[in-house]
Order: structure tokens, then C-alpha cells, then sequence
């Protein structure tokens, strides 16, 4: 009996770079630091944003310890209020954004 020949890897395609000018846009300046939401960085990467938080919280060893911080509700507001992140009307506390700091 012969084995059954594995299927060829896919082929990875070269990353896409993203320009600066959408990165800059997407940061905000939140506890005097620059900051960039949740929802903005795991659409740079492509992936839903429950995605990204998941691998954070799999993975903390691969993260500084202040890469990522809980808004408060009054946080989330005023950050909606600038800028659309959201089509939540109303925050609730248990689903106040996720900021990434920024170096």
C-alpha cells in the first residue's frame, strides 16, 4: 500500500505594504498617549477584530504588558463622537473598545 502523496503547500504572497497615510489616520491621542483602536488595527491586518483580541489574550508573552488597555465607557463615547468606529448607539461597559498604544 503507498502512502498518499500531501497535497502542496499554498503558495504565501508577498505582504501588502500599507501606506503610512491610513496608519496615521487611524491613530488617536487617548490618556496622553498615541493610541490605535482595536477596530482600525485589525483591519490593517486583515482580521475581525475578535480575532485580534483572541490571539492577545492566547498570547500575552508576545506582547508588552500595556499593549493593549480597556476604554472606559465615557473613553468610548467621546472617541465615537470624533471619529465612527462604532454603529453601537449606546456602549455598554462590557464592550467599551480595546486600544493598541503606538510607539
Amino acid at each position: 500500500m503507498t502512502r498518499r502523496a500531501r497535497e502542496p503547500a499554498a503558495k504565501h504572497t508577498a505582504p501588502t505594504l500599507i501606506p503610512a497615510e491610513r496608519i496615521a489616520r487611524s491613530i488617536v491621542v487617548l490618556r496622553g498617549r498615541r493610541v490605535l483602536p482595536d477596530t482600525e488595527l485589525a483591519a490593517l491586518y486583515g482580521v475581525e477584530t475578535r480575532v485580534l483580541v483572541q490571539s492577545v489574550k492566547r498570547n500575552p508573552e508576545r506582547f508588552p504588558g500595556d499593549f493593549m488597555f480597556r476604554l472606559s465607557v465615557a473613553e468610548a463615547e467621546s472617541l465615537r463622537s470624533q471619529i465612527v468606529i462604532s454603529k453601537r448607539r449606546t456602549p455598554s461597559p462590557s464592550r467599551a473598545s480595546r486600544c493598541s498604544r503606538v510607539s
